[in-house]
């Protein structure tokens, strides 16, 4: 079955909260209003969504100082806020699970809370480190984005609460101009990366912030500068298909983190700030640094795999740019390719699970798939003929099933907006 994601049919109202039913932001928002009831016998005084993404390339770019190509998910998560006039907070979740914390802004700083609560107030100990009065507050979560699956749950979570607590806080930064939101997305990475211990880099938060519909968000994560490049696949007769494999996947375990710090040790060797600063300049004209001559440089065989891959990578993601540009989807399809085998090859942060809904993807028809997010299971995504989602859907359904695999979940996914107030 293919849920789609184009459309705002609601998912029945004793269903799971993330379960990739688009929900419309009246329904989104009636839900959060529901929890918060429930939870505070009260009504909230506000509530903001903001949304989960698929990467179409540039994976493990953004720490590198790299290039990503983004979209925004139509899958959003809604909170529902007030503000309190003690320093009391209050946090319920009907995310993945149903959870309940109390504390004080105090108890809101790294070491102080950890797991769902670090990724829900987080970013209330970043604004206030950003020097807004933020007061205490009352907040309900309801979520369509699904938990686990590399499609940036957790910072939709925290541009959501970010943009919630600006707004309680007088200050709505990351909502008049593209300025404030990526100010604010630097306040939910600090978030992120400070007190839910999670050594991410930008493009979740900036995606959730800055994409606009119908494009993706070319971001430069050097600069955090961002162009708009326009993505009409209905009008090339394509879609893209989320596989979601349902192979839990964590940023906080461990893994993550030891990739960058091999791309950090690898740029020291080499001299550079960031592995991205030796492709940054370079074009026709400039075709920048020859990647076997760095790898030659490095003595270290992990750090010349993980070096290879993240130059590479900013190179996919300039030809597939171009390749948009130019509708040359073929061409999109064989970047995107290339990418996810760089992922597997010498990134090594593919899975069995991961491997088989791409190649089960490509053989079915595809033009390309590819992994998605920081991986260690999650999402792929695939691009698709219109006519064919359903052989490819079936496909990767039944290369699961033959391996022993969970049952992946498949759904269309289309270009949207931003973080924003619904009610």
């Amino acid at each position: 079955m293919i849920t789609s994601s184009a459309r705002g049919s609601s998912a029945s109202e004793s269903g799971a909260t993330g379960s990739g039913t688009v929900w419309s932001d009246d329904e989104g928002a009636r839900r959060a209003r529901a929890v918060f009831d429930e939870a505070f016998d009260a009504r909230p005084q506000e509530v903001w969504a903001a949304p989960g993404r698929v990467n179409l390339i540039g994976e493990h770019t953004d720490y590198n100082g790299g290039l990503a190509l983004p979209i925004a998910l139509p899958h959003r998560t809604f909170a529902a806020v007030s503000p309190r006039d003690d320093r009391a907070v209050r946090v319920v979740s009907r995310l993945d699970h149903d959870h309940r914390w109390e504390g004080v802004l105090d108890d809101i700083r790294p070491g102080g809370v950890e797991g769902w609560v670090a990724y829900s107030a987080g970013p209330a100990w970043a604004l206030a480190t950003d020097g807004l009065e933020v007061p205490g507050f009352d907040l309900a979560l309801a979520s369509a984005v699904p938990t686990g699956a590399g499609v940036s749950s957790s910072a939709a979570v925290e541009c959501a609460v970010a943009l919630a607590l600006a707004s309680l806080a007088g200050h709505p930064i990351g909502v008049e101009d593209d300025a404030g939101r990526a100010r604010l997305a630097a306040a939910c990475v600090q978030a992120e990366n400070d007190v839910a211990g999670a050594p991410t880099g930008g493009m979740d938060q900036a995606t959730s912030l800055r994409a606009r519909p119908g494009h993706a968000l070319l971001l430069d994560c050097h600069d955090d500068s961002v162009t708009h490049v326009p993505v009409d696949l209905e009008a090339a007769g394509l879609v893209l298909l989320v596989l979601d494999t349902r192979v839990h996947h964590s940023l906080a375990d461990g893994q993550y983190g030891r990739r960058r710090a091999t791309c950090e040790a690898a740029a020291q060797a080499l001299g550079v700030g960031t592995l991205g600063d030796l492709v940054r300049e370079e074009d026709a004209d400039h075709p920048g640094a020859d990647v076997g001559t760095v790898l030659d440089r490095l003595d270290d065989e992990e750090q010349r795999r993980r070096t290879r891959h993240v130059l590479t990578e900013i190179r996919r993601v300039r030809e597939l740019v171009a390749a948009a540009d130019a509708k040359d989807w073929t061409a999109v399809g064989v970047a995107m390719n290339a990418s996810h085998d760089s992922l597997r090859d010498d990134y090594e942060v593919s899975c069995a699970e991961l491997d088989s809904a791409v190649e089960a993807a490509r053989s079915a028809g595809s033009l390309g798939a590819r992994m998605t997010g920081g991986g260690f299971g999650g999402s792929a995504i695939a691009l698709v003929p219109q006519g064919r989602e359903a052989r490819v859907a079936e496909a990767v359904t039944s290369a699961a099933r033959s391996r022993g695999f969970p049952l992946p979940a498949v759904h269309l996914a289309v270009p949207a907006g931003a973080g924003e107030r619904v009610a």
